[in-house]
Parts: structure tokens; sequence; C-alpha cells
């Protein structure tokens, strides 16, 4: 479940009580891991997978009500704000506007204590340098009327240049302060609820998406490890052939790497990419992993993904050096899509746990590797991703013969369809099984998280409050223990 889905009262989810509950709920239902969304600061579209920074926190995470206890707001300022009136939906526009007067209120009241100034100095004396080019970042996009970086006025600071740096250092010192306060705020409260979890016994499952978009200041402060011509456009772009989600394929529209300067940096940029996201994870989903081994490059010209064609990714000398930096158990590898001989010696020969998805097991010919009686252990077995529809709502637009070939195959009818995929899931032999929230809950139309290649209306869905109560969690935990997965 991502953080956004937790229930509050100022728009989405947060670092605050709600997630404490929420990790109290998990706990109580002996569960072992809670897996998120990515949690970087999201532009155009509002998704997770879209974002400004490898670095940064998202601002729309910070708890407003721990900003009160510190004396930054006052509760009677914000039952001013509006941030929309639907609680099981995110209303983006009105969250950004609330949100970010909400932070500016705090940040000028904390200008004026001497103790927060001194902990924010050495937050970013000691953030990773990714955080401060972030802030340096923001506070030019602010100063460019919010433009993309490859249309600010400036040649000089567009292409990164050092002088310009300098000199916008010192002209956006005090913006570029309060971007700071921003991170400085997201990492103390992410640090303290983290620390909560693993002493509850729940580790933290995090996500890095295989590619960053153009607008990020990833490619703008090292464009060299991107495939770019001249003037700093894409060559290429990323996307996915047609497959399950799409007839049309995917065009995501990132910019490829330029994986041979990656290689002779000795992949540099993914070490601080992966350390920056394990300072908030025990794990790491690593997002479209089969694109190491070759992915799918689209003329940046091209209005559609069939147009593209498959390049020779980095293999396994990339994921064998960060493993071996960080350690393999530390990551799940998304394997998902079409399986090749050459895919399939990469994912074994890279040792990392792939995942099955049921809701992709039921074809009809009884055939597909994600039937659980076909699993080995080393694997991680979902219902349904972010991408999938939740399991009652997949039981009413999926195919009629492979909706009925998973009733048949694990014994269960219409009303507790959701519960039948989750028993066998948790009854498989993979090492580890996850649910998403929506399934436990029953849910089903207008609780979907995302749709691929739908550019909007997704990435909304929230718990209501009070969903995850103690009746729940009483029946995850006896399902749990029945089947040999209790954490504790």
């Amino acid at each position: 479940m991502p953080v956004y889905s937790l229930p509050g009262k100022y728009g989405c989810g947060s670092l605050g009580r709600e997630a404490y509950k929420f990790i109290d709920f998990l706990a109580d239902a002996k569960q072992s891991y809670w897996q998120m969304l990515p949690i970087g600061p999201t532009g155009f579209g509002d998704s997770p997978y879209h974002s400004y920074s490898s670095f940064a926190g998202n601002p729309f995470f910070i708890d407003l009500d721990m900003l009160v206890s510190e004396g930054l707001l006052a509760e009677d300022y914000l039952a001013t704000l509006d941030f929309g009136d639907d609680p099981s939906h995110v209303n983006y526009s009105k969250l950004y506007e609330a949100k970010y007067a909400a932070l500016e209120t705090a940040f000028a009241k904390a200008k004026q204590d001497l103790w927060i100034l001194n902990e924010l100095g050495n937050f970013i004396i000691q953030c990773p340098k990714g955080i401060s080019e972030y802030c340096l970042y923001m506070a030019l996009k602010e100063h460019f009327d919010k433009q993309d970086w490859m249309n600010w006025p400036d040649h000089n600071i567009k292409l990164h240049d050092q002088g310009a740096i300098e000199y916008y250092r010192e002209l956006l010192a005090d913006r570029i302060l309060f971007y700071s306060f921003i991170q400085y705020e997201f990492e103390k409260q992410w640090r303290g609820l983290k620390s909560y979890a693993n002493e509850k016994g729940i580790k933290l499952i995090g996500d890095i998406p295989v590619y960053v978009p153009l607008d990020s200041v990833d490619v703008w402060c090292e464009g060299e490890f991107f495939m770019l011509d001249e003037n700093h456009n894409p060559k290429e772009v990323a996307g996915v052939p047609p497959d399950a989600f799409s007839d049309e394929g995917q065009l995501w529209g990132n910019p490829l790497y330029n994986w041979e300067r990656m290689r002779n940096d000795g992949y540099g940029w993914w070490i601080r990419r992966v350390e920056a996201t394990l300072r908030f994870f025990d794990i790491v989903r690593i997002d479209h992993f089969r694109g190491f081994e070759s992915y799918w490059a689209v003329p940046a010209s091209a209005t559609t993904a069939k147009d593209g064609h498959w390049v020779k990714g980095p293999g396994n000398p990339f994921v064998s050096v960060i493993t071996n930096w960080f350690g393999s158990g530390r990551f799940i590898a998304e394997d998902l899509g079409a399986m090749t001989a050459g895919l399939r010696h990469f994912l074994d020969e890279s040792g990392l746990p792939g995942m099955k998805v049921l809701e992709f097991a039921f074809d009809p010919s009884g055939w597909s590797n994600h039937l659980p009686h076909f699993y080995k252990e080393n694997l991680i077995c979902y219902v349904g991703t972010h991408d999938n529809a939740p399991a009652m709502e997949w039981l009413k637009t999926g195919d009629p013969k492979e909706v009925q070939f998973a009733k048949d195959y694990c014994g269960c009818g219409d009303d507790d369809f959701n519960i039948g995929l989750i028993r066998f899931g948790m009854a498989s032999i993979a090492s580890v099984f996850i649910a998403q929230m929506q399934d436990w809950l029953g849910l089903g139309e207008g609780s979907r998280t995302n749709v691929p290649g739908e550019s909007l209306g997704n990435w909304q869905w929230r718990m209501t409050d009070g969903a995850a109560s103690k009746e729940l969690s009483a029946f995850i935990a006896k399902m749990t223990k029945t089947y040999g997965r209790a954490n504790g």
C-alpha cells in the first residue's frame, strides 16, 4: 500500500499517526513486510515513477500534525486550508496548494528558531549530494516559472555550468533553504517511522524505478550518463512493447542510459542511487529488472511504443556490481513481461528472487508459470501489483475464461474470490507472499492504484478511516499462522 493511501485529514497519507497505526495493524496481523511505491517528489501526472529526484523524499508525505507539535504550525491555521473533501481519493491540485502553503508557513516559523536552523545546517552538510542538487533544482524551477530544465532561458544554467550554479546558489539561497527544510523534516519523520516499524518486526520494501524522467535533477546534473544529443534532447526513449497491459505498448518517454559511460565510471551513478534508496528501506524492488538484460528503445519522435526495438542491456556484470556492493538479500527483481531464454538465464544467474502474479496465472491452457504449482521457493508471490486491478474488480472485468479458471483452481466463488486468491498465494512455496490492501479489504471498482498507459486518474486511492480494523488484523493473523508465515 502506498504511503499516500493511508487515511488522514490533510489530503493524503503521511508519515504521522496513521502510519504508526498501520504498522501496529501489520504487527497484530503477524505480517513481516510493508511494501510501498517509490517515495520521491512527483511531477506531471502524480506518478511515483515520474519523480524529480532519485534522492529526495515526497513533501506530500510530511505529517503536518508533527509540525504542529514542533511549534511550527497552528491547528486553527490548518483548519483554514482546503485539502479536498473526498477521504477515499487524493485531490492532487488541492493537496499541492494547501500542503505547500502549510510548509511555507512552517518554514517562516523555523527560521526564527536557532535550534532548528542549527539542525537544518547539520542536515545540509551531511545529506547526500543528490539532496542539495535537488533543492537547487527546485528553486530554479520555481525561478523559471516551473518550466522543465530543457526550457530554462539561461543557457548556462541549463547546461549545468559551474559559474551559473554558483550565481544561482547565491541568488536563490532562501528558496534553496526552503526546499532543504522540507527534506530535513521528511528525513526526520521517515527515520522515526522506519525505526518504529523495525522495532515491531516489520521491514519496509521500497521500489526503485528503472528509469528517471527527463525533467529531473538526475538528468540535468549528470546528463553524461544518458543518451542525449548535443542539444541535451533524448535520442531514444524508454517504453515496453505491446503486452497484456496495452495493445499499443507503453511509451514511457524517459531518456535511456548511456551504459558504456556508466560502465567506464564503475556504475557510480547507480551505486549512489541505490544507496540513497536503502537509506529509507530494508529491501528494494528493482522495477523493470528485465531492462538490464535487454530494453525497448523507441525513437524520440515516435508517438507509440510499437515503433521501438530491443537493445542489449548491461547484464549481470552490472547486477553483480550492485549486489556485491549492497548484498543480494536486499533486492527483489521485478521480472514481469515476455520471457525469453536469454532473460531466464539472466534472472537465474542474478540469484535474485523474481515475482509471480496470480492475476496472470489463469491462462485456460493451464501452462502459465504464474500458477502456484509451478513455483520455486526463491520468488515473491502477489495477487496483483499496483498495475493490476484489485481482485474483486478483476472478477468483474477480467477475461471470463481466466476468472472461471481462477475460481475452479482456488475453489472460491464470487463472494470470496479475493480471499480464495489470497489463500492460494499464502499456501504456495514462494518465500514471500504479498497482497494489496485493497484485496484484504475486498474492494473493487474505484480502488485501483494505476491503469498502465493512462496518464490521468491514477495514484489516488486511499483507505478510509477504520478500514484497517482489529477484526481484519485478527483474520489476517489467523490465515498467516495457518500457512506458517506468521511473524512472531
